[in-house]
C-alpha cells in the first residue's frame, strides 16, 4: 500500500489535466499539496476541487517560465506545508511543428517551459528537501524524447535535454538522499490534446481524432488517462519506490519503438 502521509509536495501545472490528477492522487494518500497554474480562475477551480476531498491545499498562481514567480512559488509552498518533501515537475504544453515552423521565439518558449522550468523549480526545492533529510523530484516528460516526431520537433528535442537533466540530477543528488526519476507520457487525454484537435482537425470527432493517433502508434490502441499516469508519479513520490533513482519509465500504452 501507498502511504504519502505526513509528505508536503509540490505539484506545477495543477490546474488541469494530470497536474490535477497527480495533486488529488498524492492528496487521498495524506500529502498537503501545493500547486499552481499560470491562471488564477483555473487555479482556484482546482484548488477547491482539490480541497472538497479534505486535506491541505496550498494553491498560488505563478508562471514556471519567470525566474522570480519559480523562487517566490516554492519559498511559499515549502512555507504553507512546513517544508517541502515531493516535488512533481508537471508544469508544460504541447508546441507541434515541423523545424521549418519553428522560430527561434518557439524554441525558447518551449525550452523555458519544460527544461529550464524544472531546472529552476529544482534549484529552488532541493535546499528544502536537504533540510528534511531527503526528497523526491519527479519529472514528467514525454516519450518523444526518446523516440524523435518531427511533427513535433521541439518537444522531441527538447525532452530528450529534460530525459538527460533527469539522470544527471539523480546521479549528482543520490548521496544526499533525493532521488529523481521520470515518468514519460504519450497520447493521453488532456485539455493540450483537444487544443491539438481543434486546431488540426476540427470537422473530426475527439474519437475519431484520438483514434486515429492511437491507431498509429500506441499497441494498446487508445488514449491513456490522466489517473493512469497520476499513480505511477505517487508510487515514485513514496518509501516504495526507495531504490529508484534516475529511471525512466513510460506510461504510454507500449508506444515507444526502443528498447
Amino acid at each position: 500500500m501507498i502511504d504519502l502521509t505526513g509528505k508536503r509536495a509540490l505539484v506545477t501545472g495543477g490546474s488541469k489535466g494530470i497536474g490535477l490528477a497527480i495533486a488529488g492522487e498524492l492528496l487521498q494518500l495524506g500529502a498537503s499539496v501545493a500547486t499552481c497554474s499560470r491562471h488564477d480562475d483555473e487555479l482556484e477551480a482546482a484548488a477547491a476541487k482539490l480541497r472538497a476531498g479534505g486535506g491541505t491545499v496550498h494553491a498560488r498562481a505563478a508562471d514556471v517560465t519567470d525566474p522570480r514567480q519559480v523562487e517566490d512559488l516554492v519559498a511559499g509552498a515549502a512555507e504553507a506545508l512546513g517544508g517541502l518533501d515531493v516535488l512533481v515537475n508537471n508544469a508544460g504544453r504541447a508546441h507541434p511543428g515541423t523545424f521549418g515552423r519553428l522560430t527561434d521565439e518557439d524554441w525558447q518558449a518551449d525550452l523555458d517551459m519544460k527544461l529550464f522550468s524544472m531546472i529552476r523549480c529544482s534549484r529552488a526545492a532541493v535546499p528544502h528537501m536537504l533540510e528534511a533529510g531527503g526528497g523526491r523530484i519527479v519529472n514528467v516528460n514525454a516519450v518523444y524524447g526518446r523516440y524523435p516526431d518531427p511533427t513535433f520537433f521541439a518537444t522531441s528535442v527538447n525532452r530528450a535535454a529534460c530525459q538527460s537533466f533527469t539522470k544527471t540530477l539523480a546521479i549528482e543528488l543520490a548521496p544526499s538522499g533525493i532521488l529523481v526519476n521520470s515518468v514519460n507520457i504519450g497520447f493521453v487525454a488532456t485539455p493540450q490534446w483537444k487544443n491539438i484537435h481543434e486546431q488540426r482537425a476540427p470537422e473530426l470527432s475527439e474519437e475519431e481524432f484520438f483514434g486515429g493517433f492511437a491507431a498509429a502508434e500506441v499497441p494498446l490502441g487508445r488514449f491513456g488517462r490522466p489517473d493512469e499516469v497520476s499513480g505511477v508519479v505517487a508510487f515514485l513520490a513514496s518509501d516504495r519506490a526507495s531504490y529508484i533513482t534516475g529511471a525512466s519509465i513510460d506510461v504510454a500504452g507500449g508506444m515507444g519503438r526502443y528498447v
